[in-house]
């Protein structure tokens, strides 16, 4: 009886340990996976869906950048209802479909990477599964950013030139690409990279350090695990505008270098395309030429960006959580 009752124990335990070790393993895969599919998806939405919502001021914003007359200086309103009286209602979203071709995967890639690099982070700083700290939190906005911006550069060019060109001159996508490659040759189309991550680097470490540590804070102090959408739109609205006022003379840099082949420039170097401008423009108004509109755009983007990320990925772990128990 003794040795029956001891080999069923055995048994039993090999039983139950075969199935475990079997699913177990697959199982932390699937949920790695379905982790960055949720991200990539969140994040292309969020992109596309902000983008799409201030894309009259983005290009706007980028003929305005790319001008050296001093009669846009204090204009940028004006030169929006100019551009819809000559070309239209439409043709302020002129550039979009480039626009979400560049948006759309850099997005993606810039919420998915911050994903990993805030794991990343932790795990080597001994915070997994907490908050990281400030220093933490900006070097992972930073690396997330510079990593979708290094992958989708040449996007970020192509919807730059269409922005401040006639329809005439281009007349889709492809068509930039063919003409900037046959008549000015490949590396134009890297122009302007160097103060594209110079900027990346401060502009997504600050917007989402903020974002993140004012919803730590809120947490801290409310009690509340998460923010309402209207709290997530102004802590968004909070990263945006210490983010893009902190980037915004690279950022103008890089529009002139990136336009130079239209507008009559040859802008060789950031510091001399800095020198250029200055001397041309004067300090606050060439190299912060536009910002005020900017003031009004990146809040608004950044934070609908934020929201929608966040809102979506909670919608989709609620679907994924609600199917497993229904399995």
């Amino acid at each position: 009886m003794g040795n029956g009752v001891k080999e069923g124990q055995v048994d039993f335990k090999q039983q139950d340990v075969e199935p475990v070790t079997s699913t177990h393993l697959p199982s932390e895969g699937n949920q790695e996976k379905k982790k960055v599919l949720n991200s990539l998806m969140s994040g292309a939405l969020a992109g596309a869906v902000a983008k799409t919502a201030v894309a009259p001021l983005d290009r706007t914003k980028i003929m305005f950048q790319g001008e050296s007359r001093w009669l846009l200086q204090n204009a940028p309103y004006r030169l929006i209802y100019r551009t819809y009286l000559n070309e239209g209602f439409w043709s302020l979203w002129r550039g979009n479909s480039a626009t979400m071709v560049r948006v759309i995967p850099y997005a993606a890639i810039q919420f998915c990477a911050h994903e990993e690099y805030k794991q990343l982070l932790g795990s080597y700083y001994g915070f997994q599964g907490k908050a990281l700290t400030p220093f933490p939190r900006f070097i992972a906005g930073s690396l997330a950013g510079t990593t979708a911006a290094m992958l989708t550069y040449p996007l970020d060019m192509v919807r730059a030139r269409m922005a401040v060109t006639p329809k005439e001159m281009y007349s889709n996508i492809v068509h930039v690409f063919i003409r900037i490659s046959r008549e000015e040759g490949l590396k134009t189309l890297y122009r302007g990279f160097t103060p594209t991550i110079l900027g990346v680097i401060p502009y997504a470490g600050l917007s989402f350090f903020t974002y993140e540590t004012l919803k730590k804070l809120h947490a801290d102090h409310s009690g509340k695990l998460q923010p309402s959408p209207p709290e997530r739109l102004l802590f968004g609205a909070c990263a945006g505008l210490i983010g893009q006022s902190a980037s915004y003379p690279l950022d103008v840099v890089r529009r002139r270098m990136q336009t130079a082949g239209v507008m009559g420039h040859t802008y060789s170097s950031i510091l001399l395309t800095m020198q250029e401008i200055i001397r041309e423009e004067g300090l606050i108004r060439g190299l912060y030429k536009g910002l005020s509109m900017n003031w009004v755009k990146g809040p608004i983007a950044v934070g609908i960006s934020f929201t929608t990320f966040d809102l979506t990925q909670i919608l989709l772990r609620k679907l994924q959580h609600s199917t497993n128990v229904e399995r």
